[in-house]
């Protein structure tokens, strides 16, 4: 069986948010207001040094450099197991067998969680909300496809997310049938990219961010009961783009 990089592994996991460290690890806890809030997750520990560093996420999405990106190649199943509300986002985790093909190397969907409003801004908007899509490659090397919501029509896949949804921090619910992630996409996936950051502690850099220009709709009262739900906005502020490029 291959290994991973172990601080690619704890990349996974803090993305992933619903990892937990084992009995002997107690990391720092963190959120989104106060002492303990975005501003201060590089004081929390050394671990979160890297929320301090000059690659973070998510930023605001401007001033662009045209470029050929490739298409991406979504080859996604019908996997979405389990729902989670870990007390940071609500979860999707999605059974293995789905992936994406990036710079020639397949990058397995491993959940999809949300954050409201959305962290990335494109051209200074903010939406309602924004998905991520997380993958690793088998080396432990992350890219995170980011879709945004504006509100609108009713989202049916969306709503399959939400009837099951626990509203109590630290449950889990199955989703049976499993929810096809592709269904949430749009049919147009032009995307900007950028390099960036996990946008939770330890906000590891190295991150490929592909982010969808095209969002989807979702009603408002779907948009209210996921902020409901969450209890509090669970978006980190934009972070200096800094010398990075964003192509589209």
């Amino acid at each position: 069986m291959k290994t991973c990089n172990p601080i690619a592994a704890l990349a996974v996991a803090a993305l992933c948010l619903s990892s937990h460290a084992s009995a002997a690890e107690h990391p720092p806890h963190w959120g989104y207001v106060g002492e303990v809030g975005p501003e201060h997750w590089a004081e929390l520990g050394p671990d979160n040094a890297s929320c301090a560093g000059k690659n973070q996420s998510p930023i605001d999405l401007a001033n662009f450099i045209e470029a050929e990106l490739p298409a991406i190649d979504f080859a996604y199943e019908p996997g979405g197991s389990a729902v989670i509300n870990n007390g940071h986002s609500i979860q999707v985790n999605y059974d293995a067998g789905s992936s994406i093909s990036l710079d020639s190397t397949d990058f397995a969907l491993k959940q999809f969680h949300f954050h409201a409003p959305s962290e990335n801004r494109i051209n200074g908007r903010s939406f309602p909300a924004e998905a991520h899509f997380v993958h690793a490659d088998a080396n432990g090397n992350l890219a995170v496809v980011a879709l945004m919501f504006e509100q609108g029509e009713n989202n049916a896949t969306l709503e399959k997310v939400l009837s099951h949804m626990p509203a109590e921090e630290g449950l889990t619910k199955a989703l049976a049938p499993a929810v096809a992630a592709m269904d949430l996409m749009p049919s147009d996936r032009d995307y900007f990219r950028y390099a960036g950051s996990l946008t939770t502690p330890p906000c590891s850099e190295g991150v490929r961010w592909l982010v969808l220009k095209k969002p989807v709709s979702a009603s408002a009262e779907q948009i209210a009961l996921l902020v409901k739900t969450l209890g509090r906005a669970n978006n980190r502020p934009v972070q200096p783009v800094g010398a990075r490029v964003v192509l589209k």
